[in-house]
């Protein structure tokens, strides 16, 4: 197992249905193969477990991202890598989570990008049928507005590229925020 004086948080941003869970599961796949300590901090779980009061309106949204942000902070602050998967809708809203995070720890603001169309036809929980239909209200990309990142440190296609070029992607940006380089990059023969 590496040990890391601090990790980095990767903060992937963008629709319902975009694929961030799925990218942040393979990408923290890839980076403990390497050896690295890894969390997923996901929408769902964090709403399961540790914020199950959280609501959708604005303000909830907000203090909901920032305990994250504040979670991510310490994880990384402790050598752990966190690659964290929320809508996080609002571009001010990110600013906050950034700042927490920078104060300790390299972070990296990733837009998972795929059309609304795109994630409509995905749509695997239902989710949007039901917002389209006027049963969940503060849905983003239906009722609530999405504001993608203005500059990213990263952008993910997840209708030009697979789940595994997104993931081999991301990783390798993480690598590099941590200065790991060509030495522990994926796909580098490096061993942990």
């Amino acid at each position: 197992m590496r040990c890391l004086e601090r990790g980095v948080v990767a903060w992937l941003t963008g629709l319902p249905a975009s694929g961030k869970t799925t990218i942040a599961l393979a990408t923290a796949k890839r980076l403990r193969s390497l050896g690295y300590r890894v969390e997923v901090l996901d929408g769902d779980w964090v709403r399961k477990t540790i914020n199950p009061d959280a609501g959708y309106t604005r303000e909830e949204r907000r203090r909901h991202l920032l305990r994250v942000a504040w979670i991510a902070r310490l994880l990384a602050r402790n050598g752990v890598i966190v690659v964290c998967s929320f809508v996080s809708p609002y571009r001010d809203v990110r600013r906050e989570v950034r700042r927490i995070v920078e104060e300790e720890a390299p972070f990296l603001e990733v837009y998972v990008h795929a059309p609304l169309e795109e994630c409509i036809r995905r749509d695997p929980k239902g989710l949007y049928r039901r917002a389209l239909r006027g049963e969940i209200s503060h849905f983003t990309g239906v009722s609530d507005p999405y504001e993608p990142p203005e500059d990213p440190d990263l952008v993910l296609d997840t209708v030009k590229n697979t789940v595994e070029e997104n993931a081999e992607r991301l990783a390798a940006r993480i690598l590099e925020a941590l200065g790991e380089g060509a030495r522990g990059s994926p796909g580098s023969g490096a061993s942990p």
